[in-house]
């Protein structure tokens, strides 16, 4: 299991596919099945590649209309930009920033117009914006001459669609979808752009392949000013890269299908504990923590006690590293040279830079790749196969720096120690489109398959769970990684469930009580805290507490009060497409703890 760290660490991105084919399994797994999966296999199955990712061009931009996302306390991580408040609130003054959130966020609070939105409803949300649309005009293709297919087919598929219970299904007027249509229609610049609440949810594939649709209807897709890839000085597309895949093979026990060639997460404690051939008795997990990031954590947790053997590439012994027989901790990234590999080719802009090391190595410590490189060749000595050393991580660098042909070198970087910025983005999506056609596909047979299997499913009431709950980050604790970190967790407490006062009302209780909330996998106990800015009839936790196990050593994390929300997500409530955790939307029921 690959924990998020390792996509923010250059020597765990060199190296750990070489640690992954040295191990041969295809039980993987990844933080990828919790967050972004929807995106990779849209962008596979649309324009060939899972990382041709269209990027709001947030400082070009007129009107943008975000869903499920809250840049200001994330950065924007799949649009990567410095001081994105300060960029965001230019739009605002320039035309409209337009979010979509069953909550006020930080960043819906500084939004021209906030809609709050049933969990789970962006589908519907989507559909009525292009229908929308369409009344408006026709859609804007001519820059994509020649290079769209089915776009037509795909169109009518949308307006075929009955909404009359638009309201019911999303909390949102049509009124209030013709006022933003109207908005994206008559700007010169705009962007639709959904990130992980889109994501984190039962219809993510769908509404994520509606969201590219609907740049593509305006216009606005791979257009300056619009949405349009990075073209990476260090390339994570094209020759030598993986472009995207779903169902090679499946997991064991529910059938689900390989995503970019990872099993969904969710079915990792199944998969733990059904007796029979391919049983999994061994975990490595490196930089990850599934106990507290994945669905069910507490049911995984138990799973954990049962292995026959575990290590941990970790600092830390936390949720799940405290299970581990052996734990080969890594010295401080700051002991070591970085360069970011992946969210450099999400930036709104053209960025390089290389981070050194700003610490020496301890005595006796192993640099992370060099700890990769010593479980690489024990493996392959073990099998009687041959290792070759890996080479130090400049030389990676230097090597995928001239696959790019940017001309740059690791001198030009470590004389521009602030980095480098090489200009806007600029179109390259159509010339850089990886589909065996040659063009974006607009109606491939997997999403037209999955959306209509979508739209033709019924609504269901569940009266015993009657909340939705969603999660949360907060600017200071930035999903867990701040909370050894006093001056950034004093103050006052956030890890209460938020809850509309007219809901706690209606259950007879009262801000501040200590509240059980329940859904189909658990329980927890915590206080609850009243939001009249959150939507009724939702509920909110934030990601990231919950360190007070036993045998979890995480300094001042493990003294704050709060729950892990994953304690009550559940593994059978995935994303149609990909398997996905849905997150958010979960049902739930909130009642005294008493």
């Amino acid at each position: 299991y690959l924990g998020n760290p390792n996509v923010h660490h250059f020597s765990l991105m060199a190296y750990v596919p070489q640690l992954l084919r040295a191990i041969g399994t295809r039980n993987q797994f990844s933080a990828s099945s919790v967050d972004q999966w929807p995106h990779q296999l849209v962008n596979w199955q649309m324009y060939g590649h899972q990382w041709l990712l269209p990027i709001p061009d947030l400082d070009r931009l007129d009107v943008l209309l975000m869903l499920g996302a809250n840049p200001v306390a994330s950065n924007g991580s799949l649009m990567t930009a410095p001081d994105v408040t300060a960029r965001l609130k230019a739009i605002h003054e320039r035309g409209a920033l337009i979010v979509v959130d069953p909550r006020r966020s930080e960043t819906a609070a500084i939004a021209s117009t906030h809609l709050s939105i049933r969990p789970g409803g962006d589908v519907w949300f989507l559909i009525a914006l292009l229908q929308a649309l369409m009344r408006l005009g026709a859609p804007r293709l001519d820059a994509y001459a020649g290079k769209l297919n089915g776009f037509d087919g795909a169109m009518a598929r949308v307006q075929a669609v009955r909404i009359d219970d638009l309201p019911q299904r999303t909390g949102v007027t049509m009124a209030q979808v013709d006022a933003v249509a109207a908005q994206l229609h008559g700007a010169t610049n705009a962007c639709v752009y959904g990130r992980m609440g889109v994501s984190t949810q039962r219809f993510g594939t769908v509404a994520q392949y509606l969201i590219q649709l609907t740049n593509l209807y305006l216009g606005q897709l791979d257009r300056a000013g619009g949405c349009l890839p990075n073209e990476a000085i260090v390339p994570v597309t094209g020759p030598g890269t993986s472009k995207g895949s779903r169902g090679r093979w499946s997991s064991r026990v529910r059938g689900l299908p390989e995503v970019s060639g990872e099993l969904p997460v969710a079915v990792l404690r199944e998969e733990i504990e059904t007796p029979g051939a391919g049983q999994v008795r061994a975990l490595l997990t490196v930089a990850g923590n599934p106990v507290a990031s994945t669905p069910n954590g507490a049911a995984l947790d138990r799973a954990l006690g049962t292995l026959e053997f575990q290590v941990a590439i970790d600092p830390y012994l936390n949720e799940t590293t405290r299970h581990a027989d052996w734990i080969l901790p890594p010295p401080s990234f700051l002991a070591e040279d970085h360069y970011d590999l992946y969210f450099n080719a999400f930036a709104i802009r053209r960025v390089a830079r290389l981070s050194t090391p700003t610490q020496s190595l301890p005595d006796g410590a192993l640099a992370q790749w060099r700890i990769l490189d010593g479980v690489v060749g024990g493996v392959r000595a073990a099998r009687g196969e041959p290792h070759t050393p890996f080479v130090p991580p400049r030389e990676v660098l230097a090597m995928l720096l001239a696959r790019g042909g940017s001309g740059l070198t690791i001198d030009d970087l470590l004389a521009a120690p602030h980095g480098l910025d090489l200009g806007p983005l600029e179109p390259s999506l159509l010339r850089r489109l990886e589909t065996a056609s040659g063009a974006i596909e607009c109606a491939p047979p997997l999403l037209v398959e999955l959306f209509d299997a979508v739209v033709t499913e019924i609504a269901r009431d569940d009266r015993a769970f009657d909340l939705r709950l969603i999660g949360r980050r907060h600017v200071r604790s930035n999903n867990s990684w701040m909370h050894n970190a006093h001056r950034l967790v004093k103050g006052k407490p956030r890890h209460q469930l938020l809850m509309h006062p007219d809901d706690l009302a209606s259950r007879g209780l009262a801000d501040g009580e200590r509240v059980c909330v329940r859904s189909r996998v658990g329980m927890v106990v915590v206080d609850v805290q009243a939001d009249a800015e959150l939507m009724r009839g939702v509920v909110s936790l934030p990601h990231g507490f919950g360190q007070r196990r036993e045998g979890v050593r995480l300094g001042l994390a493990t003294s704050l009060d709060g729950v892990s929300i994953n304690d009550l997500t559940d593994e059978a409530f995935l994303d149609s497409g990909t398997g996905n955790a849905a997150l958010n939307g979960v049902p739930v029921r909130v009642e005294r703890a008493d």
